[in-house]
């Protein structure tokens, strides 16, 4: 619809391509070949949960209870929600129209150790202006938790031929969470100011730190509680002139450079695609 044209499957609920009117390549990171998302596939453009990012220990507390979950990330902590969570199984589509899509999964109650059965749908929208709407929706049936990501890996210049370093970002967020070697936040909230992650005014990824690229993958802090929807984030291609806006009602945002993507897999380009070919 308008501008943009997107093609998603059911893997995952995965955007596996996303296209604008006038720019030959590829806006997302994806896969050519379907077998290679089952197989290789590091959520690219899927959904993420029923608990996105990571569980120290793959252990929780909720209503004095102690849940154990799958501890499928180096063996101790829980990612994404375990190897068979809501990015990495078939979705059925529920509804579909010219404009959107809506696909719809089952989480069920002590999947991977998690409590509650989780009815989760995701709906695709594309309107007239060129903006890309993602809608999550979760049920439960009792108390559980729930964390859902969107994870699509955007290029705004070639698709995923060169690296995104020179794209220049802002984000609105005057702190950040620092991360431990598991890349879990350590517990503190620091200030921006005169760090790598100072992004409050547009300025290139690339930020080499004794000699070396820093490899963003951390939590921005821009509020204290959840509030109406603003903008959090933008990006712009370094040669494209393409921008992509981000809103959001939470109280932070992930920021995340590719740093471990790589394989051999061959991507929309033909080519398998290299360290942070998309942020």
């Amino acid at each position: 619809n308008g501008p943009l044209e997107a093609k998603i499957i059911t893997w995952g609920a995965s955007i596996q391509d996303l296209r604008m009117q006038g720019h030959d390549a590829p806006l997302v990171i994806g896969y050519r070949d379907f077998a290679d998302y089952p197989a290789h596939s590091p959520h690219l453009g899927s959904i993420a949960g029923r608990f996105s990012n990571r569980i120290r220990n793959a252990r929780f507390v909720l209503d004095g209870k102690v849940y154990e979950v799958e501890p499928n990330f180096q063996g101790i902590h829980n990612l994404h929600g375990g190897s068979k969570g809501l990015g990495n199984r078939v979705w059925k589509i529920t509804g579909s129209g010219a404009d959107f899509v809506t696909l719809a999964t089952l989480a069920a109650d002590g999947e991977m150790g998690f409590p509650g059965n989780l009815n989760v749908s995701c709906t695709y929208m594309l309107n007239a202006k060129g903006t890309l709407i993602v809608r999550l929706e979760a049920v439960t049936d009792k108390p559980t938790v729930c964390n859902l990501l969107h994870h699509s890996y955007f290029n705004l210049d070639d698709g995923g031929e060169g690296d995104i370093l020179d794209h220049q970002l802002k984000i609105e967020a005057d702190a950040y969470m620092p991360v431990d070697e598991a890349l879990i936040p350590d517990g503190r909230v620091l200030p921006v100011k005169g760090t790598a992650y100072d992004f409050r005014d547009f300025r290139p990824i690339r930020f080499e730190e004794d000699g070396k690229q820093v490899e963003y993958d951390s939590n921005f802090c821009m509020t204290a509680a959840r509030g109406p929807l603003r903008p959090c984030a933008s990006v712009k291609g370094a040669r494209s002139g393409i921008r992509l806006d981000i809103e959001t009602t939470e109280p932070g945002v992930q920021f995340y450079a590719g740093n471990t993507m790589a394989n051999d897999c061959i991507g929309l380009t033909g080519k398998p695609y290299g360290k942070h070919a998309g942020f």
